[in-house]
């Protein structure tokens, strides 16, 4: 079964906590570095900001434990229907990467599930009315490069194309390649694209 990557924006409904601190402060990003599911609908998570929000978080009845980590960096305890995945998701059985972020009430999801429980998804939002915005969706291959570009990573990997000090240029990789400049240039775009969309959320995670 093929499998799709979806990055989905979905309006969180009043009382989730995670929407209603964002529509207080809607100027901040809220970033969920993790989200853990606890007993009878409860939850606990890491999140950051761009501002402070304590005061906000506290009051919410979504939450029932506070926790400044550091600057503007919290860990709290969802209380049940304080917020969490929205049925939809559960029913389905699929949940988003982390981290991710959530903006003025509206939380930016990305997905990675077979093209069947993409589609039950949205049917599942449109039917509840909850607002949503498809931003992408693509099939994601097991294969990262073709076989022409992992020939072009290597040699870009080996002749110093990426060390700090550029040991290589691209006319002199294109040469010994034996393909135009341009040819190279569009190549290596390809490449660098399918490893930034493979690996951005691993990136998130080690780069806070």
């Amino acid at each position: 079964m093929t499998t799709h990557r979806m990055r989905i924006e979905v309006r969180l409904p009043e009382g989730h906590w995670a929407g209603d601190v964002t529509r207080s402060h809607p100027s901040t990003i809220l970033q969920i570095e993790e989200h853990m599911p606890l007993a009878k609908g409860r939850g606990t998570a890491k999140v950051t900001s761009t501002e402070d929000i304590s005061t906000t978080v506290i009051a919410h009845n979504g939450i029932e434990d506070f926790r400044i980590i550091d600057s503007n960096r919290y860990s709290v305890v969802i209380a049940a229907k304080g917020g969490g995945f929205l049925r939809p998701m559960q029913d389905i059985g699929i949940i988003p990467h982390t981290p991710f972020e959530v903006r003025d009430g509206w939380v930016d999801w990305v997905f990675e599930c077979p093209r069947e429980n993409i589609r039950d998804l949205i049917v599942q939002f449109k039917n509840k009315g909850i607002p949503h915005r498809l931003v992408s969706t693509r099939s994601v291959s097991s294969r990262l490069l073709t076989t022409r570009q992992r020939v072009v990573f290597d040699v870009a990997m080996r002749e110093g194309f990426y060390d700090i000090k550029r040991r290589i240029t691209l006319t002199e990789m294109a040469g010994l390649l034996g393909i135009s400049k341009s040819t190279l240039s569009a190549q290596l775009q390809r490449i660098e694209n399918s490893i930034m969309n493979t690996f951005s959320d691993e990136i998130r995670r080690r780069s806070p």
